[in-house]
């Protein structure tokens, strides 16, 4: 199968085989320019895929933030503590973290499409129940609930996004869809000001209701299966259904279902605890996440109380690192891709998943500088404009981060690139769900410089990562190599 890369042929190997060849049955593959094969997809119909699968990337994020404006308002409707409302982000950002490690697998068993859209319905679907809870338990059991469905985006938008694009040509899009996750919880709290204030608090999950909706009408509508294993599995049953005689996938794996299945279901977690990059990076990875909703659920406490701002001014705030979003995602990510490709063509043509890691140091740099920034400028109560600038950079460097990370993630991976992200996302989503809890007791004990300064040092301990697995990646991955 042409794949137009220099390891294009390595990253779109079969399934192993664990029978002896049969050599009296037609082998299934995809041939070269094959129009069935989704790298060769004209390029419409691949930013179809990407565009419905990055609004599910979005959604789920939007829903963890959304209501945090809001969060007085409910525990006053509900009769309960703010701190226990915010159990319901804490459970809906968990449960978006452990979603991947069981929808990602699935995913590289069943296919996207499929996950894609039971998950996503059903996640549509919790929002009712959500807008009509009548108790703070409630709220947080179904809430709770959704963030595991509502993962099915950020589980497999990675390895759909591998399917369908070269190496060469990955990042670009991928910077694109990783907006997603991080876009999401930043116009959140905007768009969940404007409602709660306007409407109440319920109006935001019903809201909810009706985005998703469409999001998962289009998704039946327009979205394409792209893991080729499962294409090629329809293949080898219409041509049986149409020409008679037996076929067989190239390199299929014939090991029983009930085994496949629960060698794919460990893959994720085998991937981060036995990988040192993974791990590391996904260590990091969650320290930035940590830290992202720990501030964003002390942004009302901060800007409204330090600073007098209303609800609805509160929810602008949030532009900021969405700002620097966008600028990295607009001028840094692409060259992810032009660094990679110089790179390879420097080492006659021998790609290399450290190459791309060079553009995260930049991210490495900036974090902790502006965390440094914000920390002691909110401390003494410096302009706002200047605390909130801090956060354009912050968000520079998130982005920059997290799309190098994850790119290297799928080149290192492959075929499995949705257990490898999946590896990485449980690790984040968990202690970004469970920091907040514990940032506004540290916040009232030493104050915000040194409160937000403790997770600057975190980001600074682990900086020189990307600059060590570029120089030493290649041989960890020998060395901790492993059969997935």
């Amino acid at each position: 199968m042409s794949d137009g890369s220099a390891n294009g042929a390595h990253e779109r190997t079969g399934l192993l085989s664990y029978t002896e060849d049969d050599h009296s049955r037609k082998i299934v593959d995809f041939t070269d320019w094959d129009d069935e094969d989704p790298r060769n997809w004209p390029r419409s119909r691949k930013l179809i895929n990407v565009g419905i699968i990055a609004l599910m990337a979005v959604l789920s994020p939007l829903a963890s933030s959304m209501f945090v404006p809001g969060i007085a308002q409910i525990a006053a409707d509900l009769e309960a503590s703010k701190e226990t409302v915010v159990g319901a982000t804490t459970g809906f950002v968990v449960f978006l973290g452990l979603g991947p490690l069981i929808l990602a697998p699935l995913s590289e068993t069943f296919g996207r499409r499929k996950l894609y859209l039971v998950c996503f319905s059903i996640f549509a679907l919790l929002q009712i129940p959500t807008a009509l809870s009548p108790n703070v338990q409630g709220l947080i059991a179904v809430r709770s609930l959704s963030g595991f469905f509502g993962s099915v985006g950020i589980a497999n938008g990675g390895g759909t996004i591998s399917d369908m694009f070269h190496p060469s040509q990955r990042a670009g899009v991928f910077g694109w869809y990783l907006l997603g996750p991080l876009l999401g919880p930043t116009l959140g709290p905007l768009l969940g000001g404007l409602i709660t204030q306007h409407l109440g608090w319920r109006w935001v999950f019903w809201f909810l209701t009706i985005i998703c909706t469409i999001n998962t009408v289009l998704g039946f509508l327009f979205l394409k299966e792209t893991y080729a294993p499962v294409i090629l599995e329809n293949r080898k049953h219409r041509y049986e259904e149409t020409e008679g005689g037996k076929f067989r996938i190239a390199n299929q794996d014939d090991r029983p279902f009930r085994t496949r299945l629960v060698i794919s279901m460990q893959r994720p977690l085998k991937i981060l605890f036995t990988q040192p990059i993974v791990f590391t990076m996904a260590v990091w990875q969650a320290i930035l996440f940590g830290t992202t909703y720990g501030l964003y659920t002390n942004f009302e406490d901060i800007y409204g109380g330090e600073y007098g701002f209303s609800t609805t001014q509160v929810g602008l705030v949030y532009l900021g690192p969405g700002l620097g979003f966008l600028i990295c995602v607009w001028f840094i990510v692409p060259k992810i891709d032009t660094i990679y490709n110089h790179l390879t063509k420097k080492h006659g043509d021998e790609a290399k998943p450290e190459y791309r890691l060079p553009l995260a140091n930049i991210g490495a740099v900036l974090i902790p500088i502006s965390l440094l920034w914000f920390a002691w400028t909110v401390q003494y109560r410096v302009h706002w404009f200047v605390t909130v600038l801090s956060t354009v950079f912050f968000g520079l460097g998130q982005i920059t981060i997290l799309n190098t990370v994850q790119n290297y993630y799928i080149d290192s991976f492959s075929k499995y690139a949705a257990s490898a992200i999946a590896a990485g996302a449980v690790f984040r989503s968990i202690v970004g769900g469970i920091i907040p809890l514990f940032v506004s007791p540290l916040f009232d004990q030493v104050g915000y410089g040194w409160g937000v300064s403790v997770f600057a040092f975190l980001a600074m301990a682990l900086s020189p990562a990307p600059l060590v697995f570029y120089y030493c990646g290649e041989f960890l991955r020998e060395k901790f190599a492993i059969e997935l």
